[in-house]
């Protein structure tokens, strides 16, 4: 399963999984930092999560997002990340 930009303004960039049941988003914070949220829906077939991580630029936080897309795809290898 694969992942799609379902919305993009100057201040924010955000994914869903293409079943609907996952959005990465990625914004900047209010000190510098950027943030980068993962949200997984109870329906998901493994179950609801959350998870927020910061970086100190934008290239970082984009390093995440690719990271949490491979992590959090459906039917992706377990890991120690599984958890959102």
């Amino acid at each position: 399963m694969g992942w799609r930009e379902v919305r993009s303004t100057e201040r924010l960039t955000e994914w869903e999984r293409e079943d609907g049941h996952a959005t990465i988003r990625l914004r900047p914070g209010t000190d510098g930092s950027w943030v980068v949220r993962a949200d997984r829906l109870v329906q998901a077939p493994e179950g609801d999560g959350y998870r927020r991580e910061t970086a100190p630029s934008r290239e970082a936080a984009e390093a995440v997002v690719e990271r949490w897309q491979r992590t959090f795809d459906v039917g992706a290898a377990p890991d120690a990340e599984q958890d959102p």
